[in-house]
């Protein structure tokens, strides 16, 4: 658990009877879980408390409680899991840039570390999935693509990769290894939406698996050697869990904490489109609307950069669809899900490539969906948020309403003030202190509040480690001297993240709210 959205998680060990006791507390630092020893006895997890810049690796007896500092690492460094039928053996993951990071096979015996992979190669890796039956695994990697595919490698030769699937266009997500290990079932990024596939090691054959609701899927995990259960988004369905036959080639419903009879007639899949951008990229986006004639249209900025709107349950858009609005969600240049070609167009110092895009996005709305070019409101959230902001002082005259969910005001500022653990990766997206400084001035939101046309709503944490709430206070003190159309609202009991329920109502209530006010109804 954390303390009111600050993110430095402790640890509390629970016991059958629900008595809680404190395992790993210390409320200033952060820590990262990275899972249990195979006989159970022992847990591993980082640490920044040494430097706050620094995360170590630790492990703890859980007969003894002695901890023990296992290796230190000057920047971000996570455990991701124990190697399998091994006590001395943990996966780490160490952060190289915003997206790239590298997994070593680290001996806590003796703080040596053998790296997975090709040396001297930046790429994403994730999914680390262990064999039991043998000293080997399965990982996710893009060394050598231009997507996340399938490797295998032996645990005493970890340099060596085998490729067994990959998908050209799209990234494989997800893999889960049987409990026989005769196959891995794996899920597919197509677009935002997923699709299961089965990979059967010893013929090496590929089949996609049939009968799958649509929707977004996540924490697949094998019941026994024919069944498997995974959780299910979708965007008329806030998350349940199936249940999927192999033989029988069907999924079940297993649950239904989603179902909500009083509201779901409310929820709507979006239209799933493109449009041509400024200069000439194909983007992405999802359109959502209930009316043939919508009272007016948001377009919603996901957060990141390097994330993605996907076809799973948002309930903010969902809510301003029911009141009337017509929802856009575009994936501009950044975004996650199409390559890693895609998803470095907007680095450094082709930022405001992606700001574009959502100007050209509200052209080919206006051209291609009839929507009414001064009825339009922009809202998002931390990225995001800088989305909001850069749209509206860099195209003021495209936007009639904007809300900004604890977004970045200056690039410089922010990465002055976030923890310096993150500054390093986030450099690595944005630009460098002291080498781009120039660059963050001339695109900073701060800098051209005197062009805002339109009124703005800001939302932040107190509690945020991430964008230190420093930027929506400086924000709107300026446009406030400045005597324009601007509101803060400050939620103490949270960080980066809305955690509370009744912070979420307010949130939203507020957001519909302020895009009724300030948007034209014209229905």
């Amino acid at each position: 658990m954390d303390t009111q959205g600050n993110e430095k998680q402790q640890f509390y060990l629970i016991d059958e009877d629900g008595n809680q006791e404190g395992l790993v507390v210390s409320p200033e630092y952060f820590h990262n879980f990275g899972g249990w020893s195979t006989d159970e006895s022992k847990i591993v997890y980082s640490s920044n408390r040494r430097h706050s810049g620094c995360f170590d690796i630790f492990t703890l007896d859980l007969a003894t409680r002695e901890e023990k500092a296992v290796f230190e690492y000057d920047g971000n460094c996570n455990p991701i899991c124990w190697v399998a039928n091994s006590d001395n053996e943990v996966i780490i993951s160490i952060q190289k840039t915003n997206i790239d990071n590298a997994l070593y096979i680290l001996n806590i015996d003796t703080g040596e570390k053998s790296k997975i992979g090709p040396a001297d190669v930046s790429a994403r890796y994730k999914s680390v999935v262990l064999s039991k039956q043998e000293r080997a695994s399965f990982v996710l990697s893009d060394f050598e693509n231009d997507t996340l595919a399938i490797y295998k490698y032996k645990i005493d030769q970890p340099e060596i990769l085998e490729k067994l699937v990959d998908e050209p266009k799209w990234d494989i997500e997800e893999i889960s290894l049987a409990p026989n290990e005769e196959a891995l079932v794996y899920s597919v990024n197509v677009g935002g939406t997923s699709v299961l596939k089965m990979y059967t090691i010893a013929d090496k054959t590929i089949s996609e698996l049939k009968n799958v609701p649509e929707g977004v899927i996540n924490s697949i995990s094998w019941l026994d050697k024919n069944r498997f259960v995974f959780g299910l988004k979708s965007p008329v369905m806030p998350g349940d869990i199936f249940i999927y036959s192999i033989d029988k080639a069907e999924a079940v419903r297993a649950t239904y904490l989603g179902v909500s009879k009083e509201i779901e007639h409310f929820w709507t899949k979006p239209e799933i489109c493109t449009f041509k951008s400024h200069d000439g990229l194909e983007v992405p986006y999802f359109y959502y609307t209930n009316e043939e004639k919508p009272k007016a249209t948001v377009v919603y900025v996901h957060g990141g950069p390097e994330s993605q709107i996907k076809q799973d349950f948002n309930p903010v858009i969902q809510y301003l669809v029911s009141e009337g609005f017509a929802v856009v969600a575009p994936n501009v240049r950044g975004s996650m899900g199409y390559g890693r070609t895609y998803l470095q167009l907007d680095d450094r110092r082709k930022r405001m490539d992606s700001v574009a895009d959502l100007a050209s996005l509200v052209e080919d709305l206006v051209t291609n969906k009839g929507i009414e070019r001064n009825n339009i409101g922009i809202m998002g959230r931390s990225y995001g948020g800088f989305m909001v902001l850069a749209a509206i002082t860099h195209y003021p005259e495209l936007w009639a309403a904007g809300v900004n969910i604890v977004g970045i005001s200056h690039f410089k500022s922010f990465l002055e003030n976030t923890g310096p653990w993150r500054r390093r990766l986030r450099e690595c997206e944005y630009g460098y202190l002291g080498e781009d400084d120039d660059f963050f001035e001339e695109i900073a939101p701060m800098n051209h509040l005197s062009k805002i046309q339109a009124p703005l709503l800001v939302f932040h944490g107190r509690n945020d480690t991430r964008v230190p709430v420093s930027e929506a206070e400086q924000l709107t003190k300026e446009m406030l001297e400045m005597k324009k159309d601007v509101e803060l609202f400050i939620f103490e009991d949270e960080g980066h993240q809305t955690d509370k329920l009744e912070n979420h109502i307010t949130l939203n209530t507020k957001v519909v709210e302020f895009f009724n006010k300030h948007l034209l109804v014209t229905c």
